[in-house]
Parts: structure tokens; sequence; C-alpha cells
């Protein structure tokens, strides 16, 4: 059912929410844009202006590397600035309640951790921008020492423990999912009875197949995004308006 206007929409939304006893929210770039993070993918987006840098390319080229460190530097002022809007304070008000046990997101600004989520109970499928980790042991870098040693060194640092490069810790193209994470949304998206699709265009795979997993398991779907979907006509609601102005009535309840 598509909402006809976003008053009744809220309203039946509520409703369902309350009726809900497990919710699982999943959440897309489009609740972030409110916060100043842009949507990498939409036209005029960054990702139509750079071209991404594939994995296999930043494991080969250290001049890769340097693009894409120089590239995430230069967002710092964008990521830091930023901080949780509406829809992050309404989801984080429903994880307070108990009804929502973690959280699935495509999304790498950790703005779901600073709404009040505990950090084991946002599944980052596509990792986080906030730090840094190597690719080879895995350690964890602060992105301050990164850019510190690139500033000093001219080129984007290894690891001081086993020499392979140091990249932000998310997923890039080419890059395999990360199976806990990967496990853990599908263990979510087959155990709710509501299922919460926002500010995602559902084409990214496989993260896109969390909604039909968790309608084929019972739960009910609602698709909140400005833009249409391919699921939209599964759902048991969609409503195609401001996520800000959808999600924010329910913030502190």
């Amino acid at each position: 059912m598509i909402a006809t206007d976003l008053r009744s929409g809220v309203e039946r939304l509520g409703d369902m929410i309350a009726e809900a006893s497990v919710i699982v929210p999943f959440t897309g770039a489009g609740i972030s844009t409110e916060c100043g993070i842009p949507d990498f993918r939409s036209p005029g987006g960054i990702w139509t202006r750079n071209r991404p840098i594939d994995f296999s390319e930043f494991v080969a080229s250290q001049e890769a590397r340097d693009e894409s460190w120089r590239r995430r530097f230069a967002m710092e002022p964008t990521f830091a600035a930023a901080k949780p809007g509406r829809g992050h304070r309404a989801l984080a008000s429903l994880y307070r309640s108990g009804k929502s046990p973690a959280i699935i997101t495509q999304n790498i600004d950790n703005l779901h951790q600073a709404s009040g989520f505990k950090a084991d109970d946002v599944v980052e499928l596509h990792g986080n921008t906030t730090y840094a980790r190597c690719i080879g042991c895995g350690k964890a870098y602060d992105l301050k020492w990164v850019k510190a040693r690139f500033d000093e060194e001219g080129r984007a640092p290894d690891c001081t423990s086993c020499g392979e490069p140091v990249k932000t810790a998310t997923i890039s193209f080419g890059q395999s999912m990360p199976e806990e994470e990967m496990r853990r949304a599908t263990e979510l998206a087959q155990q709710c009875d509501l299922f919460l699709a926002i500010g995602s265009s559902l084409v990214v795979w496989p993260a896109a197949g969390f909604p039909l997993m968790a309608k084929r398991n019972g739960a009910r779907l609602v698709i909140i995004n400005r833009e249409p979907t391919e699921q939209d006509d599964i759902a048991d609601l969609v409503l195609r308006y401001d996520i800000g102005e959808t999600l924010g009535p329910f913030v502190g309840n």
C-alpha cells in the first residue's frame, strides 16, 4: 500500500510499530542526507564525479591508495560535522524501547552509534569510514594517525605490524562482504515481524535481499524512500516522503 498523504501514512506506520514485537530497521544513504552526508550514488553524487577505486586497484597500486586517502581526507570536514538527524533519533528511540534489537545499515558514517545504538548492535554491511584497518592483519588505526603519516611521508601508510596497506574500514567495490555482519543481518531479517527499509534505493546487492528475506519469513515490510523502489509492490506500506518528516513524530517515543 502506497500512502496517499504523509499524515495517514505516519498514522499507519505508528499502528504497525505498536503492533510489532520485533522491529528491524534497515537504512541507506537517504537517512543521512539531512545530516549533510552526500548520497554517493545519486545523480550529481560523488561517484558521478570521481570513479570509485576498486579494491583490487587499491591493493595493487600505491597511486590508487594515495588517491583513495586524499579523497577521504577531503571529506573529513563533512563527516566530522554530521550529527544524527530525526530519522536516526527516532530509530534510537525504538531501540531504547526494547522493540528493536539491532539495526542493519548500508551507511558508513557512524551516525547510528552517535544516536544511541551500542556499536555491537549496528550491523554495518559496508563498513565504517570513521576509522581505518590494515587489510592484512586487521589492526585498527585512528584516522589522525593515518593523516599524520600521510603528511609526513607523502604517501598512504602501511601497517606497522605486518606491512600490508591500511584503508578506511569500509567495504570497497570488489571486496568481499563481511561474513559476520551478513550472518547477523540474515538472522535479524528472519526473526523480525516488522522490517523498516529506510532511505535505500534497494538496488545494491546482496544488501537489497534483506527486505525480501524478512517478507518471505512472515514480517510486514515498510519502505520509506523518496523515490520508488523495485520492492514497493511487495511492501505492506510505502511512504515516499522526507525521512525526517516521516520519522520525526517517533523521536522520543
